[in-house]
């Protein structure tokens, strides 16, 4: 086990297995010294956790736990292309999606629970630039979908 999977274990997290994509893509890439990920979903053992809008259907608090989910689901589609998440120099850029209700706002808060979560897996390493974006809709009826850009030292 990495020393990032143990932190991860430390705060009660377990690496989940690859989520196989839904369509016509792959979960990660690698360019250079970065990799970047394909949005990931809140899933969990080939389910969706939560389907709705933030805001109505989901809450925010809620919200923010399926960010994090998503986070690990980002980590693990890394982890598939590079071997090691101990090769990870820095978290770079965050990007999350909240399916939205219209009169919700708080997306920034709702994609706290992914750079929480990398932070307290990395370290200093794991702050990044990030955008927190409202949407109409995601994939399956997904309340957050999060993609991540990280840096990785040479193999």
């Amino acid at each position: 086990m990495s020393a990032v999977e143990q932190r991860l274990a430390d705060l009660g997290h377990v690496l989940p297995a690859l989520v196989p994509p839904i369509a016509a893509y792959v979960p990660a890439v690698t360019a250079g010294p970065f990799v970047y990920t394909s949005g990931q979903l809140p899933m969990r053992d080939g389910s969706l956790l939560a389907t709705g809008k933030v805001g109505a259907a989901v809450s925010p608090e809620e919200a923010k736990e399926l960010a994090a989910v998503c986070a690990l689901n980002a980590l693990a589609a890394i982890k598939s292309v590079i071997g090691e998440l101990d090769r990870i120099v820095r978290v770079v850029k965050v990007v999350g999606f909240v399916a939205s209700d219209p009169e919700f706002s708080g997306q920034p808060a709702v994609i706290n629970g992914a750079s929480e979560l990398l932070v307290a897996a990395f370290g200093e390493a794991g702050r990044h630039a990030r955008s927190a974006v409202g949407v109409a809709v995601l994939p399956l009826d997904a309340p957050v979908e999060v993609e991540l850009i990280v840096e990785v030292s040479p193999a």
